[in-house]
């Protein structure tokens, strides 16, 4: 095995920042994308991993933490598809940052580390009523798949499907729902309800999407049940 960096090839953990890279390769290793930030699963890996890195995941989940504190927007709670290692936005040679697809997964990830840990309950409360309650300003059956973190509509626009247009998609319904588990506020219920609600259908425009909606939708709905929980070794 070669050693970490030789032939321009590195850890998915950038070992010196204790973050998950967005690739182990070239300049990608020096950048992150939040949704790859899952304390809870660093958590597993110290418990029960017995591989002697105990302490270094540890440190990781703490790190990923504090990360997604500096990551989401203190004005909507919204979060950039890719970051740097200190949060700021990473502009791409393919897309200039703003909350996007893969941004779609952190209140999911903050959830399950939210029930599974509970070690930052404090800011992850916070977190979901600000986030909830920007789209609810936005419309709960109207909030888009696609927002500068300020909230404002992006120029660019990541097309999905054959048609470049914002949606209201099912995988942001879906994980929008799942941070109504960190949240007794009042409009936590009306997430529940539009992912109880919702269907995994084609759109008006005929774009259908069983692999991402899908499988963010089917990941909500098990974390909305109680019934996604850590398997621990008998």
């Amino acid at each position: 095995m070669e050693k970490n960096g030789e032939a321009n090839i590195y850890n998915l953990i950038n070992t010196e920042h204790k973050q998950i890279s967005f690739v182990p390769e070239g300049t990608n290793y020096n950048w992150t994308d939040p949704s790859y930030h899952l304390p809870a699963f660093y958590e597993v890996w110290a418990l029960y991993a017995k591989d002697g890195h105990e302490q270094f995941y540890r440190d990781c989940a703490d790190t990923s933490r504090m990360f997604l504190h500096r990551a989401c927007a203190a004005s909507t709670g919204l979060n950039a598809d890719y970051t740097e290692f200190s949060g700021k936005p990473h502009n791409t040679s393919w897309m200039p940052a703003a909350f996007r697809y893969d941004s779609w997964r952190v209140p999911m990830n903050i959830a399950m580390d939210y029930v599974w840990f509970g070690k930052d309950k404090t800011w992850q409360h916070a977190y979901a009523n600000l986030f909830q309650g920007f789209l609810i300003s936005k419309g709960i059956d109207k909030f888009e798949d696609q927002y500068n973190l300020d909230g404002s509509r992006p120029d660019f626009i990541l097309k999905a499907g054959n048609v470049k247009k914002l949606r209201h998609s099912l995988g942001l319904v879906s994980t929008a729902g799942t941070a109504s588990l960190m949240t007794l506020d009042n409009n936590s219920l009306d997430f529940v309800r539009a992912l109880w609600t919702a269907k995994l259908e084609p759109y008006d425009d005929g774009y259908f999407d069983p692999y991402y909606d899908g499988l963010l939708y089917l990941f909500s709905l098990m974390h909305m049940s109680g019934k996604y929980q850590i398997i621990k070794p008998k």
